[in-house]
């Protein structure tokens, strides 16, 4: 949870705005998504689709751009649980809140440097653009899966007519660019796991589990299970085998030709040192909407650790230095200075020369007191 955050946060999504996108969907759907791995990918494939096309939309700088040229940025974490301890599955995507378009390089720049980008940010995604989200969603959705013969056409006609059908699209979480800190918190509540043992407390020889969510009729209710019963409920939610449960989409895909271009903005400043503002130069870039494609600089060849990969003693201290309003970085130690220069020495200071005294320790006078060189144990 915590390395997935500081790796997205540090090394893969830009200083751009972020927006977090929320698919709930009926639980007459959920089960198929729990059991069918095609029916979830496609379900999730409608929903980035949609999302795209929202912000192709309400990107202002992109009116006169070829909409097939345009490319949205986000990484889609698929959740398989609830609150409570139940089999849930719904999305939580981060899309960058924008649109990325290529830049055709120069025919005589080096292959090895990727093109740049032009970034176009989203505007005006209120109340009304989500909710034609969540009926454009729902309206495919219900086609998907009425032609893989999941659930029958006249179900598909009467589900969006009842009070509540079930889907429901939520996009109000939007991380500022300069938010650094709240997006890593943001993704890390992304990447959280199914329960967490700070709600879990033991009640004689059961297990009590505290719902932080009102149960039907808007009672707070807890789970008093047995040691087995906890066991078979957190089976229940392990995900498939050789299943990923975050994703990349986009400019941030692994194969995307922009990706490095896109990801190399995160890294412009250093990994945990990065100021609450980004440098002049970047907010002056992110303010013109373009975005430089400078390659990712090689890692030394003596670096034997992928960034990817954090030390876990500085993951602790990421969450709880900062928690408590400690900064996590350790002080920059100052090199050690040389020896002061004497007084009758000809050097100057700064021009790296170490000043020897001439001693004689011959005619040094004798201290004024006797000192006892005897020790008193």
């Amino acid at each position: 949870m915590a390395e997935t955050a500081a790796h997205l946060g540090d090394h893969v999504f830009p200083p751009l705005a972020v927006r977090q996108w929320v698919l709930f969907v009926p639980k007459r759907l959920r089960y198929f998504l729990q059991r069918d791995g095609a029916a979830l990918n496609t379900a999730l494939r409608i929903f980035l689709r949609v999302i795209q096309h929202s912000l192709h939309e309400h990107c202002a700088g992109a009116a006169q751009t070829d909409p097939a040229t345009l490319r949205i940025g986000a990484v889609a974490f698929v959740y398989r649980f609830g609150a409570s301890l139940n089999t849930h599955v719904h999305f939580y995507v981060c899309v960058v809140d924008g649109a990325f378009e290529a830049v055709a390089g120069d025919a005589n720049a080096d292959p090895a440097i990727p093109p740049g980008v032009i970034f176009h940010p989203a505007s005006g995604l209120d109340k009304i653009a989500v909710a034609q989200v969540q009926a454009d969603v729902r309206r495919r959705i219900l086609r998907a899966f009425v032609g893989r013969g999941l659930i029958e056409s006249f179900d598909a006609k009467a589900m969006p007519a009842y009070t509540h059908s079930g889907f429901s699209v939520d996009a109000g979480v939007c991380i500022e660019a300069t938010d650094h800190t709240g997006l890593e918190r943001l993704l890390r509540y992304c990447a959280r796991a199914p329960f967490t043992m700070d709600r879990l407390r033991k009640q004689g020889a059961d297990l009590v589990y505290h719902c932080p969510k009102p149960q039907s009729g808007g009672k707070q209710a807890d789970l008093v299970l047995t040691p087995l019963e906890l066991i078979a409920r957190i089976a229940a939610l392990v995900p498939p085998s050789r299943t990923h449960r975050h994703r990349y989409f986009g400019v941030l895909a692994p194969n995307s030709p922009l990706r490095a271009a896109v990801t190399a903005m995160a890294q412009v400043e250093p990994v945990h040192a990065r100021d609450p503002a980004p440098p002049e130069q970047a907010v002056q870039s992110v303010a013109a909407g373009i975005v430089p494609g400078a390659a990712q600089p090689p890692a030394p060849e003596s670096a034997k650790r992928s960034p990817a990969h954090y030390l876990w003693a500085m993951l602790i201290a990421r969450i709880f230095l900062d928690h408590i309003g400690v900064d996590a970085q350790a002080p920059r130690i100052t090199p050690a200075r040389g020896p002061p220069l004497w007084d009758d020495c000809d050097a100057q200071a700064g021009e790296g020369v170490d000043a020897v005294p001439a001693l004689d320790l011959g005619v040094q006078a004798a201290p004024d007191y006797q000192v006892d060189q005897r020790t008193n144990w």
